[in-house]
């Protein structure tokens, strides 16, 4: 076997799984869009992600240059050199964390309030750039991580290039079926939400230098998203059937 088929698959699984938060985060967004431009809008915002990664890869000493210090808090303020010190990267992932979670909790109040958008053709084409737009810093944040833990697992270029596309046709194959899933389903909508704002709170987290343990997180949203499948399984089964006793007439005393 090709010393190089092992870390292929390897990369490939690992960029899929990490991958899913742009799935789900596109389905979100394209949704707002007339659903002529829903398929284009998620094929040209993946193609960006592709690109992103491909261009950030090929600037891998210019990525791992963001990890130098950008500037420290004064030593006054309280917290741990560390705390107090913060790098181009740390930055990048506190700024996208917040976006991400503000984005996320203004979709859960829309979502609830029932707000109504306006209607129309120049609204369309104004949200179709917006959706592009937002796609494109969400790809830029999440592929910052994504390259630095490809070029720690595998040596040789070409390997990650492959694995990168490998992984961009995945989502290409599942980006519709999961966003009709999503769009279907309300409550699963509403979970695939909370579960970007605890992306979010992580990369702010770890742009303030405070460690999490993503294996802890990702067994807590795997855990929700289990038991959210019973429930949808359980309500596509119908009401419970209740069963009444007859109803016997009073015995003569």
């Amino acid at each position: 076997m090709p010393d190089w088929i092992v870390p292929l698959l390897t990369l490939t699984g690992l960029e899929v799984v990490l991958g899913l938060d742009n799935i789900v985060f596109l389905a979100i967004l394209t949704a707002r869009l007339p659903k002529e431009q829903q398929d284009s809008a998620r094929r040209f915002g993946l193609l960006l992600a592709l690109g992103s990664r491909l261009l950030l890869l090929f600037a891998i000493s210019w990525i791992l240059s963001l990890t130098v210090t950008a500037f420290e808090l004064p030593t006054w303020l309280p917290g741990t050199d560390a705390a107090r010190s913060f790098s181009w990267k740390d930055l990048i992932l506190i700024v996208g964390g917040a976006f991400l979670i503000g984005k996320s909790t203004m979709e859960i109040h829309e979502k609830l309030e029932g707000h109504v958008h306006e209607t129309g053709s120049a609204k369309g084409v104004v949200s179709y750039g917006s959706v592009l737009l937002q796609m494109t810093l969400l790809d830029v944040i999440f592929s910052i991580d994504s390259v630095i833990t490809a070029v720690g697992l595998v040596k040789q270029l070409w390997v990650i290039v492959v694995a990168m596309i490998l992984t961009v046709g995945v989502m290409l194959v599942f980006a519709r079926p999961v966003s009709t899933f999503v769009e279907r389903h309300p409550t699963f909508k509403m979970l695939a939400l909370s579960f970007l704002i605890l992306i979010g709170v992580l990369l702010v987290a770890e742009g303030f230098g405070q460690h999490i343990e993503k294996g802890y997180v990702y067994f807590a949203m795997a855990f929700s998203l289990g038991v959210e499948l019973l429930n949808l399984r359980v309500r596509a089964q119908g009401p419970p059937v209740v069963l009444h006793e007859p109803h016997l007439p009073p015995s003569a005393s």
